[in-house]
């Protein structure tokens, strides 16, 4: 005989769970009590959307879904942003929702919510467990929906009276990932259509790879010396400096890259959705008709088709696509060597940052300084905002797992994904980029790696307002500022007050040795970047961007 908090604990061990987060509540107590006994890890966070968005990126890094722990109303509303954010990215996870007790249900009892209506649009599947002895079968379940096919969020609700119901049940068992598989008369037709392109063009983006999928296409692009982009935040999909990569197929693509896309012959998407910013906005490929030819790889029938229709659509994962590709031989000559090479030259132009802009901190520099300074497999996170194009256009992504920003634009992110990146990575570094309005949004997670002693890094660009909002309403509404000026906290004295280390950088040539002293600490730090609110672009000011409107 255990308890409905017993058997879920039980569950997650039995699927090779190591690590949750959670901000606690009354409504899982039983749950709380039984992993005091347990060997996983339990990060307490200070909000619980810090706390979804840490599972997400452990979902994001691992491929097994993150774990997250959350009370009812106000402590799941809360967990719905990383939840977002997991379902647009297609990220293994399940949340736990503590519920009220079943004889209070429909009564509008203290902070309830019926998950299944109100959740149904941020996951795969969203269920209540109303007998413990149901639990092993629903959470085996959980962990198949949030892995199969396209994978996403799963959300449990958990009534408070069943956690501490005792009850007989059957032995939890790890669940069974599926996987699936191209059919040997795809890959051929693949191969025919390959062979008869002549400006083809991969485009590499998704969930379920593996380091051994990056290797694999990898070598597939040096044998066929085809051209390889990544779509929007999958940039460590493909080593960056390979003379085969062609660029981000994201927002603000390189102008060259997007022209060669629409020029292409045959488009290879491979694990890639090709949603709005991946596509600018639904622009480098025709709906539902592209005019180039499309191979669609994906591992979820029900996305083949939904938006464009592919030529030759090939249900299965990337990695186990890649891994067909092993024994097909390249063409006796290097028809595309040429037009990749041309296409790296581009990228490289494209991603050498200005050395200039206004004011007296010159972020270009600074990511040269990055560059040149930071190891190969350093992980890199971020949010949301203007200041995350330094990253995303800049950084030259070498190596497989060193990336987690969300796709779905979600502000607030980087800093709950840092704790978790470093938690998953301790002898990693991690640096998470951040605005100051992006920052605040989870902040006070800051105090979760301190408690920690996880010793990521923050670079903060701080321009006082809200930026990507504050460039559009320049555009849209030239000298009218409304909302998006912003008042901050002393960035250096918050580091410190939370028991981590604090930098301020004004002048570029002060970065490098603030970065240096952050790294020496061994504390979580925070290097503030006052940056000009003017260089709101690589390439335009504020100023610029009003004049032109």
């Amino acid at each position: 005989m255990k308890t409905g908090g017993q058997l879920i604990v039980d569950a997650l061990k039995a699927n090779g769970v190591k690590r949750v987060s959670c901000v606690p509540g009354e409504s899982y107590l039983a749950v709380l009590d039984a992993l005091y006994d347990s060997q996983i890890d339990v990060l307490v966070c200070r909000q619980e959307g810090g706390a979804a968005m840490m599972a997400d990126c452990w979902g994001r890094l691992t491929g097994e879904p993150g774990i997250c722990m959350v009370t009812r109303g106000p402590g799941a509303t809360n967990a719905s942003a990383g939840l977002h954010v997991a379902m647009q990215d297609s990220i293994p996870m399940i949340l736990f929702i503590g519920q009220v007790q079943r004889d209070a249900r429909e009564r509008e009892a203290f902070q309830e919510v019926e998950y299944r209506r109100a959740f149904t649009e941020f996951a795969k599947w969203v269920g209540e467990i109303d007998d413990a002895r149901r639990i092993p079968e629903f959470v085996t379940r959980a962990f198949a929906v949030a892995t199969s096919g396209r994978p996403g969020p799963v959300v449990l609700t958990l009534p408070e009276d069943m956690l501490v119901d005792e009850v007989e049940a059957p032995e939890a068992r790890h669940y069974t990932p599926v996987e699936s598989h191209p059919g040997a008369s795809q890959v051929a037709a693949f191969a025919d259509m390959l062979r008869e392109a002549r400006r083809p063009m991969f485009i590499l983006g998704g969930t379920r790879w593996s380091e051994q999928a990056v290797a694999d296409i990898r070598d597939f692009a040096e044998r066929f010396h085809v051209p390889v982009g990544c779509s929007f935040r999958r940039q460590m999909l493909f080593d960056h400096l390979h003379t085969c990569y062609a660029g981000d197929v994201g927002i603000g693509i390189n102008p060259a890259l997007a022209s060669e896309i629409k020029d292409s012959d045959l488009i290879v998407l491979i694990g890639a959705r090709m949603s709005e910013m991946p596509s600018s906005g639904y622009t480098l490929l025709d709906i539902p008709y592209p005019s180039q030819k499309m191979v669609h790889v994906y591992p979820d029938p029900e996305e083949l088709g939904r938006i464009y229709r592919p030529d030759l659509a090939i249900c299965a994962g990337p990695a186990e696509f890649v891994a067909a590709l092993r024994d097909l031989e390249p063409p006796a000559w290097p028809v595309w060597a040429e037009r990749s090479a041309t296409m790296h030259d581009a990228y490289l132009k494209w991603s050498t940052p200005p050395k200039t802009g206004p004011g007296e901190v010159q972020m270009g520099p600074i990511m040269d300084w990055i560059e040149e300074n930071t190891p190969k497999d350093a992980i890199f996170t971020n949010g949301a905002g203007n200041y995350a194009t330094w990253l995303h256009r800049f950084h030259r992504f070498q190596a497989y797992n060193t990336q987690a920003a969300p796709t779905s634009g979600s502000m607030g992110y980087g800093l709950p994904a840092a704790v978790a990146a470093k938690q998953l990575f301790p002898e990693r570094e991690v640096v998470c980029f951040a605005g100051d309005g992006c920052f605040m949004m989870h902040g006070q997670e800051f105090i979760t790696a301190v408690r920690y002693k996880l010793p990521i890094i923050t670079v903060l660009v701080n321009n006082g307002t809200y930026g990507t909002i504050r460039m559009h309403q320049e555009r849209e509404y030239p000298g009218r500022v409304s909302a998006t000026d912003l008042v901050n906290p002393d960035f250096v004295a918050f580091a410190h007050a939370y028991g981590g280390h604090g930098e301020r950088v004004e002048k570029t040539a002060d970065f490098g040795a603030a970065y240096e002293r952050a790294r020496a600490s061994g504390k979580p730090s925070i290097i503030e970047v006052m940056l000009d609110p003017e260089a709101i672009t690589p390439t335009r000011t504020l100023s610029q961007i009003r004049d032109r409107s």
